[in-house]
């Protein structure tokens, strides 16, 4: 059994530190893993970025991040980044990673993801260059994501994860405005997941939105916001398994942390 630890939407400010640390101490009892699923700031300042270093620091389990929208507010996300990854985070964007958990292996694919919506209600790449623009990063987040997971079934992984802000499916913003369905997630996210097959994907974002959707391919999803679980994480527990068929799930036995 692989025990994965998420959340996300920690917001921690320069007055935060020590909030979560008492909960992240004991992560060796339960889990193998902690994902970190974006918005680990309030405003994506260094000096925020070391409060989250701090909380993190020298963990008993290995640490795998995404930034969110806020990570990226004062345009300085490689800092942060650059301060997560000081402390034995790994900071993912467009690329995977392994986590050894004894003998057998987690995958994780990462990307902060980005907008544009969900299926017959979408934006698409047509008209203004800026809003072509806009669909196309999304696209290429969507793209590094499905390569990413691809990758990780070739290296052989048990399990693999896929770890971004925003949303892959609408089921899991249950709760937030509809008005503001297409800045928080986009169908591509889901595709790419479905494409290259994965047992977990794993979100933030939608502070006011519910913890349980699945993709159309039988992948599941969580929003682990931190809003919307409520705790300071919360554990997945997945099985081991052959490799599996793109788009097929092997996700299992959930409890809160």
């Amino acid at each position: 059994m692989i025990r994965i630890a998420a959340v996300g939407d920690i917001h921690m400010g320069t007055e935060s530190q020590g909030v979560l640390r008492p909960a992240f101490e004991t992560l060796p009892e339960c889990a193998d893993v902690l994902l970190l699923a974006g918005d680990l700031t309030r405003h994506g300042t260094p000096e925020e970025a070391r409060v989250v270093a701090r909380e993190i620091q020298d963990l008993a389990v290995p640490v795998v991040a995404v930034l969110g929208n806020h990570d990226h507010h004062h345009e300085r996300p490689e800092e942060v980044t650059a301060i997560l990854e000081d402390v034995g985070a790994q900071v993912l964007e467009g690329r995977g990673t392994v986590v050894a958990c004894g003998d057998e292996r987690i995958g994780v694919a990462g990307t902060k993801g980005f907008g544009g919506g969900f299926v017959g209600r979408s934006a698409d790449e047509f008209g203004e260059p800026l809003m072509k623009e806009f669909v196309r990063y999304t696209r290429r987040c969507a793209d590094a994501l499905r390569t990413s997971l691809e990758q990780l079934e070739e290296q052989g992984c048990d399990v693999r994860v896929a770890l971004t802000h925003y949303s892959p499916v609408p089921e899991t913003l249950a709760g937030e405005p509809l008005e503001i369905y297409p800045f928080l997630g986009s169908y591509l996210l889901a595709e790419a997941i479905d494409t290259a097959g994965a047992d977990l994907a794993v979100h933030g974002h939608a502070h006011a939105g519910t913890e349980n959707g699945m993709t159309s391919g039988g992948v599941r999803v969580r929003n682990v916001a931190q809003p919307v679980i409520g705790r300071a994480f919360h554990l997945y527990h997945l099985h081991a398994r052959e490799p599996i068929t793109a788009g097929a799930s092997g996700a299992s036995g959930e409890r809160s942390g």
